[in-house]
């Protein structure tokens, strides 16, 4: 018996219906061909996306590094330290915390101006109170420091962006973590004061971070699923941000590691 009736296939339970479908007589027809071209299409422009997206937060992050270094370049440590001594320390951080609330509503609006801007005055307050690093450690150990940290980050951003597993997962863990890090340390400066337990957490910290910073480059490459032509800057403006305080975190816990051992 013919199983075809009127260009529909009709087998036991399996229907299908060639008038209804990207093909003709059993055999791909126009339709099939635009198709094609336009999903190609779609996933080069999802491609160019994400390497825009990749591209423009690691450049945002290092131009807030830059603006980072020039701040603590140009700043009197002395003068921070008068400032911090006082009420200031506690204005620095709530002008932090108030620079990314407000930071964050203006990338969910998408207002890559405003959020860029922020993202520069919060770059620079950094750098103003990283500038006392001046007068705890050497040139040389600041420069090491730094070495270690810029080729520790570069590796894992890169594992991040070419790692196949899905590190969501890990990277929930290790923010867990962090949390736990952060409430082993005050307990440290409040009851213990142990410097050998100072040293352990600065090497797990680093460690922490080490990952946080694959997960982060990897999220970052993963926001195309949301990006568009519109919200391109926002997106990298963000993955920027987690990028900054990954390489910062990092860096400052080699420094404290490094300036022990001098």
């Amino acid at each position: 018996m013919n199983n075809y009736s009127n260009g529909t296939n009709q087998n036991n339970n399996y229907s299908y219906n060639y008038q209804n479908s990207n093909y003709t007589n059993g055999y791909p027809n126009d339709n099939f061909y635009n198709d094609y071209a336009y999903q190609a299409a779609k996933l080069n422009l999802r491609e160019t996306l994400a390497q825009e997206v990749v591209a423009k937060s690691f450049m945002f992050m290092l131009i807030a590094l830059l603006i980072s270094t020039v701040a603590a370049l140009t700043t009197s440590p002395f003068m921070v330290l008068n400032l911090m001594s006082g009420g200031g320390f506690l204005l620095l951080v709530v002008a932090e915390l108030v620079i990314v609330f407000v930071s964050n509503r203006a990338i969910r609006k998408n207002n890559p101006v405003l959020a860029g801007v922020l993202f520069a005055i919060y770059s620079y307050i950094n750098g103003v109170t990283l500038s006392v690093i001046f007068l705890a450690y050497s040139g040389t150990t600041i420069i090491s420091a730094f070495a270690v940290t810029a080729l520790t980050f570069g590796i894992m951003a890169v594992y991040g962006l070419v790692a196949k597993k899905d590190l969501t997962k890990i990277g929930n863990m290790l923010l867990m973590a962090l949390i736990g890090i952060l409430i082993s340390s005050f307990v440290n400066i409040i009851i213990f004061r142990s410097s050998m337990f100072d040293t352990v957490i600065d090497a797990v910290v680093i460690l922490v971070f080490i990952g946080i910073t694959a997960y982060d480059t990897q999220r970052i490459k993963k926001s195309i699923a949301i990006s568009n032509d519109n919200n391109v800057l926002c997106l990298s403006l963000n993955g920027a941000f987690q990028l900054y305080l990954d390489f910062i975190n990092i860096f400052l816990r080699v420094l404290s590691i490094l300036g022990r051992r001098k």
